[in-house]
């Protein structure tokens, strides 16, 4: 019996040695680590370097290098600024774009139905509007502050927020307060520049003070270019004032920063204004790169000197990629053509081809002079015998165009001839087509694929567009910077030739840059498996040892492979090819799969978008 007993005895330690010998970050943390993610808004993987970049080039040479990383597509903002908040792609967020239609008037947008969406008061309003279709599910700092976690989002308009959207009612005067700290570009400013509300929070208490003292400023800066004034101001507010507070409380805690740059400085970028050599190559962009790594920089200074940065976890991921803006079809060598795709350019065909009339949301609906060469002033349109009863909504996304039908019997005869259309114009990329509109109409959507395949659609019921047209992009003639940091595209924008974009779904636009370090993740290791922004939210909340609750199963993984004691998955390489049209405009998707979770290299018209395989 005893030698029983002792034979139990040996293997129960044996049991617990094993069970202590596996990692926090894949049992469950045993002692909760600090977590800092850190959002380059626009960040090109191919532009980080040790001169460009040096705090992001460290990060990805001692930590770990996520080499091929994806932006979710349509690669836009707001739609990852939704992925990486919940884990969801945008068919479970409702957040398909920077701009969208509600088909509601949104008050916060001066009773408008299609707006941009990347403003506290109009968050608040598409929230109250649709609470069980609009971010359904919970967000990482929104579960983290439910266990116990002291939470600070800071950073740009919009996005910020939609990391933690009750936290635009905070006080800001205290780090453990209920609702954490947030800090945008609204804080401080009751409104905004146009004279709308913000509906924003404001520094309170001992906090504004100690932010005054530290910067001199009582309010935050609005943006500039490159995005110095604003970033020097919220990184010294939380280096400064926030950190040293963390410190105090002696609570383990989430920091959320999301960098307006480079994103704000490649949209504006003037130095090669009319040329797409060197585009948005050129100096301010990487300045405004070099900002946003002075940022990380700065706030990892902070860490250390509060002696938390051994025990924090780190994850820098950009939002997604970039191009070169080109107003111009390509030629077959690389060069662009004439320029003839003014902002508004899709709006304006599709009205030529319904013969109908064209009517701009964006300025009260006013009708849109096109015989004058009059353009919808955000590349916007209402087309349609009036703007109150249109045939199409156009919703101007940059890389892609939504169009929108209104319910009625002739919707899928409306769709068919849009499509009809479409497939011939040669600035279009790719299409796809929604999954309700092709039950049973098939063959007649030749050269589409259902919009389910690149996660549009999922457990939000949001309205949904019918069609989305993808546009083409090309690498330049002439650039030597290899593909991806040399491609140009074409937006539906008002940005000019020589300035930047995103929202395609072209390799340049979908390869974003994503690195990791810390007490949890493993050191100095290059990781060739497909990640994502639908990556962070899942893997953050292994480290932090939370759970995420919510409608819907678009989601993503936990990137064990970059954990320590974590192995790599099986992956699969695949191509989803849509039908070919009468003319041979086929739509396909280059893809990898993990576990289900589906990464998109790039996605179109083979021959008109950077990065698809030739087959």
């Amino acid at each position: 019996m005893k030698r029983q007993m002792k034979r139990m005895s040996v293997a129960l330690t044996f049991v617990l040695m094993c069970t202590a010998a596996v990692h926090p970050a894949l049992a469950g943390p045993a002692s909760k680590h600090n977590l800092v993610v850190f959002v380059p808004d626009g960040l090109r993987y191919d532009a980080v370097n040790e001169k460009s970049a040096p705090t992001f080039a460290e990060i990805r040479k001692n930590g770990v290098d996520f080499s091929n990383s994806h932006s979710s597509v349509p690669t836009l903002t707001t739609v990852n600024a939704a992925v990486i908040a919940t884990g969801h792609y945008p068919g479970d967020t409702g957040n398909y774009g920077n701009t969208l239609d509600f088909g509601r008037p949104i008050p916060c947008a001066m009773n408008a139905e299609v707006t941009f969406i990347e403003d506290d008061c109009i968050l608040r309003d598409v929230k109250a509007a649709f609470p069980n279709d609009y971010l359904a599910q919970e967000t990482l700092i929104q579960a983290a502050r439910k266990a116990g976690y002291n939470t600070v989002v800071v950073g740009k308009l919009g996005p910020a927020a939609i990391q933690f959207l009750p936290a635009l009612d905070s006080k800001n005067n205290d780090v453990e307060g209920p609702l954490g700290i947030f800090i945008d570009d609204a804080t401080g400013h009751p409104t905004n520049q146009s004279g709308q509300p913000t509906k924003s929070t404001a520094l309170t208490g001992a906090i504004a003070n100690e932010a005054l003292s530290a910067t001199g400023v009582g309010t935050t800066p609005f943006p500039s270019k490159p995005n110095l004034t604003q970033q020097a101001y919220e990184q010294s507010v939380v280096a400064q004032v926030l950190i040293p507070r963390l410190k105090t409380s002696g609570k383990p805690f989430v920091l959320f920063f999301w960098s307006r740059d480079p994103d704000t400085t490649q949209h504006g970028a003037e130095d090669s204004d009319g040329k797409l050599i060197p585009g948005i190559n050129s100096v301010n962009p990487y300045a405004a790169v070099y900002n946003a790594d002075t940022t990380l920089k700065n706030i990892l200074g902070a860490l250390e000197l509060n002696g938390l940065k051994a025990d924090t976890n780190i994850i820098v991921a950009a939002d997604h990629g970039f191009s070169t803006v080109a107003k111009g079809i390509p030629t077959d060598d690389g060069h662009m053509g004439p320029i003839g795709l003014p902002p508004g350019f899709l709006a304006v065909d599709i009205a030529r081809w319904l013969n109908a009339k064209l009517f701009d949301p964006d300025r009260a609906n006013a009708e849109v002079d096109i015989k004058n060469g009059e353009k919808p002033t955000q590349s916007n349109g209402l087309v349609g015998d009036t703007a109150a009863t249109p045939k199409v909504r156009v919703v101007s996304n940059g890389g892609v165009d939504y169009l929108y039908l209104p319910e009625s019997p002739d919707r899928v005869a409306a769709a068919k001839m849009l499509i009809a259309h479409l497939i011939e114009a040669p600035y279009v990329g790719g299409l796809f087509v929604n999954d309700a509109l092709l039950k049973g109409h098939e063959a007649d959507f030749a050269g589409a694929l259902p919009m389910s395949e690149i996660r549009l659609i999922g457990s939000s019921k949001l309205p949904q567009p019918a069609i989305v047209v993808a546009f083409r992009s090309f690498v330049v003639n002439g650039c030597a910077l290899g593909d991806l940091l040399c491609t140009a595209a074409i937006y539906d924008t008002g940005y000019h030739t020589g300035q930047g974009m995103h929202g395609s779904l072209s390799r340049a636009d979908t390869r974003n840059f994503m690195a990791a370090m810390g007490p949890d993740f493993q050191a100095g290791v290059k990781i060739d498996t497909p990640v994502g922004n639908v990556d962070i939210a899942p893997t953050a909340a292994r480290l932090l040892g939370v759970s995420l609750s919510g409608p819907g199963t678009l989601k993503g993984r936990v990137v064990e492979e970059a954990l320590i004691g974590g192995k790599p998955p099986t992956v699969a390489k695949r191509r989803i090819e849509s039908a070919k049209a009468a003319n041979g405009v086929q739509t396909v998707l280059d893809v990898q799969d993990v576990s289900g979770v589906r990464y998109i290299d790039a996605g179109g018209i083979p021959g008109r978008v950077v990065g698809l395989q030739t087959q």
